[in-house]
């Protein structure tokens, strides 16, 4: 038994669950594209502070990469999950993006890089925008990876209505060498971003958001949607052009978007893949031979920990992710660029962890329980 908080000033007691058969490793889902947006492993013995740049453990943070390759996923590479522009400023994500692009040519990896504008620091205008994306975008084509042009803040701050959207989307299409995935992040992610396309209003915001995908549909593979609404991505992808993909970025209601319905499907670029990677990759394969029901009686469980992870404040999902990483082997320690491991709480870690022992998500469970005992000693929780 392990004794975990229980989030009201008291202590329960858990039993973890024995091991379990890992799910099989295979190639990558054929009846879906499906991406995990991957962290970025810290460095813990840099001497580095929340708010200098970046300390990254290049080793592990590939490793990683590789780990989730190997089970057939693609890599989002340098997004929000990988703390940009929330610990990892862009001189860091360009580095990443080199490192981890040369690293999916080396193994054959699949790989879609986040392009932004925050190298641009306090006011900005449109210019300047349109020049930062200009120069993020160039360096992923360099690498030779797929371009996700990801919603700026420094356009949200400065644009005065859907034509600058309109703009500043349009001349970014028509210059890019090969066909984009577009992000709309909600302001759950990130609440600089409200007002995204010119509007707070979401039936307004998606006219003009659809707008920019109709006017460029030979540049635009696909929109990732991250909003946490099922119902609007469902209404988006039935209005996009033909040969324009969804890929659902919502990390509350995904195995249904997935699994689609008699008018059609999403594809999938997610954080929670980055826990998940080889359970929902396994799911998906199950999905290609037209099992849709094993496929949501494998994924629909882990909606539980999904939605645990990603609770309001939602940004400081990474936390959660990161932590699982640790549990799970991957990283020798629990700690993340600009000091993030400490944005949740222990009894919200202590569910997590108890979330992902009873889907059988580590590993080595016993090294899953002894570092989480390691964790509460340092909280101070009595044996």
């Amino acid at each position: 038994m392990i004794r975990l908080p229980d989030g009201a000033g008291g202590v329960r007691e858990y039993s973890p669950r024995p091991a379990r058969t890992p799910a099989p490793v295979g190639g990558a889902p054929t009846s879906r594209t499906v991406f995990s947006a991957a962290h970025v492993v810290a460095d813990p013995y840099a001497g580095t502070t929340p708010d200098g740049p970046a300390a990254v453990d290049w080793d592990a943070t590939l490793a990683f990469r590789r780990h989730l390759w190997a089970q057939g996923l693609g890599v989002a590479e340098a997004m929000d999950t990988a703390q940009r522009g929330m610990g990892l400023d862009w001189a860091g994500a360009a580095e990443l993006i080199r490192r981890s692009a040369a690293e999916a040519k080396a193994v054959g990896g699949r790989i879609a890089c986040g392009v932004g504008t925050d190298q641009l620091t306090g006011a900005a205008d449109l210019v300047s925008v349109r020049k930062a994306y200009e120069e993020q975008l160039a360096l992923v084509e360099e690498t030779g990876s797929q371009a996700i042009l990801m919603a700026s803040r420094a356009l949200a701050a400065s644009a005065e209505g859907p034509d600058d959207y309109l703009d500043t989307y349009g001349h970014l299409l028509r210059q890019a060498s090969e066909p984009v995935i577009l992000h709309w992040l909600g302001p759950m992610f990130d609440p600089a971003l409200d007002g995204y396309w010119g509007s707070a209003d979401l039936d307004t915001a998606t006219e003009t958001f659809l707008e920019v995908v109709a006017a460029h549909p030979d540049k635009v593979d696909g929109i990732k949607v991250s909003l946490l609404d099922a119902q609007r991505e469902i209404d988006l992808r039935r209005r996009l052009p033909e040969g324009v993909r969804c890929y659902t970025g919502d990390d509350f209601h995904y195995p249904e978007l997935i699994a689609g319905d008699e008018q059609g499907f999403s594809h999938a670029l997610l954080g929670i893949f980055d826990p998940l990677g080889p359970l929902a990759a396994e799911a998906v394969r199950i999905l290609d031979t037209g099992d849709t029901q094993g496929f949501r009686e494998l994924l629909d469980p882990t909606v539980e920990l999904s939605r645990h992870l990603f609770q309001a404040p939602t940004r400081f999902y990474k936390t959660g992710v990161v932590f699982l990483a640790w549990l799970a082997g991957h990283q020798d320690h629990f700690t993340m660029v600009g000091g993030l491991q400490s944005a949740r709480s222990l009894p919200h870690l202590a569910r997590a962890y108890e979330l992902a022992d009873g889907l059988g998500l580590f590993p080595d469970p016993e090294l899953a329980e002894s570092r989480m005992r390691s964790l509460l000693t340092v909280y101070g929780v009595p044996r």
